[in-house]
C-alpha cells in the first residue's frame, strides 16, 4: 500500500500483551503494589474495560512472575491483613515499552489509512 507504514513483526518480536496483562505492568510501572490496589489502578487506567476478579489477577500475577516480567517485593501491613506487593521487574518493563511502541505503529498505520480513504 502506497503511502501507509506497515508493521512488520519479526519472529523476535514477543506477541502482543492480552489488554489486562497491558495495564497490569502499566500499573505496576507506576508504583509498587499489592493486589487489591492492582485491581483497582488497572480498572481506573482501563477507564472500565478491564475489570479484574482477585483469582485472575493472582493467577495473571503467577503467570507474568514466572515469565520474569514481575517480582514479589516484600509484604506490607497497613489497617488489615498482610498483602504481597509486587514490582515490575526491568525486563517487564522493556516488555511494556515494546509493546507500548507496537501500539503506536498500529495507530499511526490506521491513522495513514484513514487518511488515505478520507481525504
Amino acid at each position: 500500500m502506497t503511502g501507509v507504514a506497515c508493521l512488520v513483526m519479526s519472529t523476535a518480536d514477543p506477541p502482543p500483551l492480552r489488554e489486562p496483562t497491558f495495564f497490569i505492568l502499566s500499573a505496576l510501572s507506576a508504583e509498587d503494589s499489592h493486589g487489591y490496589r492492582l485491581l483497582r489502578s488497572v480498572e481506573e487506567m482501563s477507564q472500565g474495560r478491564v475489570q479484574l476478579r482477585a483469582g485472575t489477577l493472582y493467577g495473571a500475577l503467577e503467570r507474568l512472575e514466572g515469565e520474569g516480567l514481575v517480582a514479589r517485593n516484600g509484604t506490607s501491613q497497613g489497617d488489615g491483613p498482610v498483602r504481597t506487593v509486587y514490582r515490575l521487574t526491568e525486563e517487564g518493563r522493556t516488555r511494556l515499552w515494546q509493546d507500548v511502541a507496537r501500539l503506536e505503529a498500529s495507530i499511526a498505520t490506521a491513522k495513514a489509512s484513514l487518511r488515505l480513504a478520507n481525504p
